[in-house]
């Protein structure tokens, strides 16, 4: 029972763990986290997040989350008077 109670305690750790790690990793402009690639004839530059873009993408995220909740809530709050109007009369 202790072992269960424990992972299910590790979950959280874990995932703050690797968030921070990934934050930090999008973080740091180092020369080993920039790499060259060719893309047909010419030479491109391609390159991890920095904190900002990740910050921004996460926002997007959030408000992507946050829509499609609202739009879902509001198309449930029409649907279920329409429903109880068109089952009840049964």
């Amino acid at each position: 029972m202790s072992e269960t109670l424990q992972e299910l305690a590790d979950i959280p750790k874990d995932f703050l763990r690797e968030g921070t790690l990934f934050v930090r990793r999008c973080t740091k402009r180092t020369l080993h986290s920039v790499a060259l690639i060719f893309s047909g004839s010419k030479l491109t530059q391609w390159y991890t997040a920095d904190k900002r873009e990740f910050i921004k993408i996460s926002q997007a995220v959030g408000m992507g989350f946050l829509i499609m909740g609202a739009i879902g809530y509001f198309i449930k709050l029409i649907h279920i008077p329409v429903n109880n109007i068109l089952v009840g009369g049964a």
